[in-house]
């Protein structure tokens, strides 16, 4: 507590003047996830009443650890099942959904493409239609996508109005979760705003497979850490409460002109090499005695991706509060927390 507490003391006053959130009746798929455990956090930190999906039970992921999740009503299931997010819209008469579920491992959607489908493709559809029966209840919906949603492109940065062109099994069941919010929008008047993110970091990401966990956890243990690819792939690198902000404010904006039936990028607009992220982090734990194992053997996947986040400051307002500095800093004092064992 005392690491997030400090890392997160500007935001604390964000949070006790916003009364927006007070009493609404929030549904989020995702929440055990990295970014979700986060945002739920953050929800019932303003009043809200929120509901979560939960599949698995994992007393590692930084809902349950934290305790979060004994502010919330857990709803259990999947998905994949169209009646389990009917009931919990419908029970709790939810206004708000905020759909981060999904399988979010490029290796695992390589390796899975029809569980992958099932559940990113499938699971966003399911939970559209429950919105859109219940239309009277849902007066907002945000749909977590990705960068990866665009597909490789000749020009970068990637803006909101290029097509989504996936080709790999994740990218493409981002596209395509991209383009059922649209349709929705367009056919049903569906309140929904799509959200695009590149690779977000920070406390709680127990997939070892990623770049800052991964590495943060070989450091930690006195091990080389191994990168994948060879080590020149770029990406923007945002710290999960920009996230965190960026989603709340695309789910409080989407009454306004321009707003729904929109997607958002947000980023830092400053991309790094994956050398670059190991080199800041064996710096910042004093392991620089420590050289990366390149493999190099990356697959399905795409070697530069960055987003223009110019929309999301214009309309939104929404721009990162932290540095990548500072951001990896929390991150790394989040896990020697984890890993020695401490109470959060």
């Amino acid at each position: 507590m005392g690491v997030w507490e400090g890392a997160l003391e500007g935001m604390a006053m964000m949070v006790m003047n916003s009364r927006f959130w007070s009493d609404r009746r929030v549904f989020v798929t995702g929440a055990t996830g990295l970014v979700g455990s986060w945002l739920v956090r953050e929800l019932v930190d303003r009043g809200a009443y929120v509901v979560v999906l939960v599949r698995d039970w994992d007393p590692q992921s930084e809902l349950i650890r934290s305790g979060t999740i004994h502010r919330t009503h857990v709803v259990h299931g999947r998905l994949e099942d169209f009646g389990t997010l009917e009931r919990a819209i419908n029970e709790h008469e939810v206004d708000t959904v905020f759909h981060l579920g999904a399988q979010t491992i490029v290796g695992t959607a390589l390796r899975s493409p029809l569980a992958t489908f099932e559940a990113n493709i499938r699971g966003t559809y399911n939970l559209l239609e429950a919105c859109r029966v219940h239309a009277k209840l849902v007066q907002r919906v945000v749909v977590a996508s990705s960068d990866k949603a665009y597909g490789e492109v000749a020009t970068l940065p990637y803006i909101e109005d290029m097509p989504p062109l996936g080709r790999h099994p994740y990218d493409v069941s981002k596209s395509c979760a991209d383009l059922l919010a649209q349709a929705y929008y367009h056919t049903y008047g569906t309140r929904v705003v799509v959200v695009r993110c590149g690779n977000i970091f920070g406390g709680g990401d127990l997939n070892w497979s990623r770049i800052v966990p991964g590495t943060i956890r070989s450091l930690y243990h006195g091990q080389r850490p191994v990168i994948r690819s060879d080590g020149r792939y770029t990406r923007d690198y945002l710290y999960v409460m920009d996230a965190v902000m960026g989603y709340l404010a695309a789910a409080e904006a989407v009454g306004r002109p321009g707003v729904a039936g929109e997607a958002f990028n947000f980023a830092p607009e400053r991309p790094r090499s994956v050398l670059e992220v190991v080199g800041a982090l064996r710096e910042l734990m004093g392991r620089t005695d420590l050289e990366p194992v390149i493999l190099n053997e990356a697959k399905a996947e795409i070697r530069d991706q960055y987003l223009s986040a110019e929309k999301a400051r214009t309309i939104l307002g929404w721009r990162p509060t932290y540095s990548f500095e500072v951001g990896l800093k929390a991150t790394v004092d989040w896990y020697k927390e984890f890993f020695s064992g401490r109470a959060p």
